[in-house]
């Protein structure tokens, strides 16, 4: 099965989101990946719901939303009725993990759960039961541009083989780093998912960024 590819609108010029999100829809993504961030469980300042619910209206694609924010509970239900198709929040953001990943599940939208690069594998492994896919950071949470910790391969890996080991129906996606010299060996590891943010969207073709991306797993 192809990757599925999910261009991070974060990389995209904020003054025209929306038309940006429909250049990744006709360039052949699957996705639109959108990274909420509010200044506290990372330092940086993004975009909120509503932001969300209008680049809804500019695309058909699901929208795969990335909660970076402490707390996410108080805001699941706003984010699943902006439009969200793909819900994920950050498991060190959260002290109830595993309501939250019910609660999303019972709303009708994907529930993931999302770890950063300090957070073991095995750490998560009493959740995967919960969850529909997990969002493995290949870069620390905040920023887009960052270099992918070689690590993180290791990391998909391990959770690769539980997923099959437990015969559990959870995707990995993998956010931040990922470019045209590693995504194949990141896709080796067990990713279903590839978040591209500037090497998609910085690129003068990104139908090709895109293209190789999907068919990273070949």
């Amino acid at each position: 099965m192809a990757v599925k590819v999910a261009p991070s609108i974060l990389s995209g010029d904020f003054a025209k989101l929306g038309k940006e999100a429909e250049r990744m829809e006709k360039a052949g993504a699957d996705m639109i990946h959108c990274d909420v961030m509010d200044g506290v469980f990372v330092p940086n300042l993004t975009f909120g719901h509503k932001m969300v619910a209008d680049i809804r209206k500019h695309v058909n694609i699901p929208l795969d939303v990335h909660l970076m924010i402490v707390n996410p509970e108080k805001y699941l239900d706003k984010y699943v009725q902006s439009g969200a198709d793909r819900l994920s929040f950050h498991y060190e953001a959260t002290k109830q993990a595993k309501d939250n990943l019910v609660s999303l599940k019972n709303s009708g939208v994907k529930a993931g759960l999302a770890i950063c690069p300090d957070t073991p594998a095995e750490e998560i492994f009493h959740l995967l039961d919960f969850c529909d896919f997990i969002v493995v950071m290949g870069v620390h949470p905040g920023f887009s541009g960052q270099k992918y910790i070689p690590t993180t391969t290791e990391k998909i890996r391990v959770l690769h083989d539980e997923i099959l080991r437990r015969k559990l129906k959870v995707e990995i996606e993998m956010d931040g780093g990922a470019n045209e010299s590693n995504v194949k060996s990141i896709a080796s590891a067990g990713v279903k998912v590839m978040v591209s943010g500037s090497c998609a969207f910085n690129s003068p073709t990104p139908e090709t960024v895109i293209s190789d991306f999907r068919n990273s797993d070949q």
